[in-house]
């Protein structure tokens, strides 16, 4: 299964009680497409799956399934502790129309060896064989940080679905030995934000993100100017990147501000739940105003959108 460009590890939509706003999907969906996303990733730690019951991860999976309509792959991550509920998730997933699943390895007790990983994804996606499956690699979340070159050799042995790695790492060096292994028959997707450049440097061509939700047109013009060979824009674009997350994890703690900027943009994901802390009235009033002083909303939106 092979994706290219910008997949948005989207965000689940809550009401301020933290129940779910499911009826916010269709309008995101539109939002993500109009700018240029070539997926969807969702119950993702950006959409808050670990934070979510069984059922719920189910709706909000159904909801953006329903949203897409086909028009984009949809990956839904069924990483579980339990292998039990995470082979539910996937059975799910397959039933009401998913493009493809992943998982996080379970955590809790964590793995003690790439073959022990291996021997978890295969459990957790046994019932569902002919489903494409991406192992979500995220050392700084699950505490696994197997040198994935190893797992991308043993896994599809034993994982008849597998079709790659959503490689949230830092380490491209890493990440380009394994685009060098999968070749053609794997998909690697790179999933640092601010090191996409990096990861076109050594032949990516696909990313996952959570802040491609609210600045495709940045990364998009990335990638393109990558592609005509102008690395001084590209490298400019990144820099923006780079500023703008340094920002909001600085102050805004990373993912409550991320989610925070979609109510601007007219895509309302609501507040966090713990223990993730939502941002405060003061700290969401602050919020346009230092997008504003970084040039956000000149460079980070396409001309068509606010």
């Amino acid at each position: 299964m092979r994706i290219e460009g910008l997949v948005a590890a989207t965000f689940s939509p809550m009401n301020q009680d933290g129940s779910l706003n499911l009826s916010q999907v269709p309008g995101i969906v539109e939002h993500l497409i109009g700018d240029g996303i070539a997926g969807l990733y969702v119950c993702g730690s950006t959409g808050e799956g670990p934070l979510m019951s069984g059922h719920e991860r189910r709706q909000v999976a159904e909801a953006y399934i329903a949203a897409v309509a086909g028009r984009i792959p949809v990956i839904v991550q069924i990483g579980h502790d339990s292998l039990a509920e995470a082979r539910e998730l996937a059975e799910h997933a397959q039933d009401c129309g998913a493009d493809a699943i992943s998982a996080i390895t379970p955590r809790y007790f964590g793995c003690d060896s790439v073959d022990t990983l291996v021997a978890c994804l295969e459990e957790a996606t046994s019932s569902v064989p002919d489903m494409p499956f991406f192992y979500y690699h995220i050392p700084a979340l699950s505490g696994i940080s197997f040198d994935m070159l190893k797992f991308l050799q043993k896994a599809p042995k034993r994982i008849s679905g597998f079709a790659g790695i959503k490689y949230s790492a830092l380490t491209v060096h890493e990440y380009q030995e394994c685009l060098d292994c999968a070749g053609d028959e794997y998909t690697i997707l790179f999933g640092c934000d601010e090191m996409l450049l990096s990861s076109l440097a050594v032949g990516g061509y696909g990313a996952v993100g959570s802040t491609f939700n609210f600045a495709a047109p940045l990364y998009n013009g990335i990638i393109d100017a990558y592609r005509r060979s102008d690395l001084a824009c590209a490298q400019d674009l990144q820099l923006k990147s780079v500023k703008m997350i340094h920002m909001l994890y600085d102050r805004y703690r990373g993912q409550p501000g991320f989610k925070a900027i979609m109510g601007l943009l007219g895509c309302d994901c609501g507040p966090n739940r713990l223990p993730l802390r939502a941002l405060s009235d003061a700290e969401n009033k602050q919020l346009p105003i230092d997008l504003e002083q970084i040039g956000f909303f000149n460079w980070g939106r396409s001309k068509h959108n606010p």
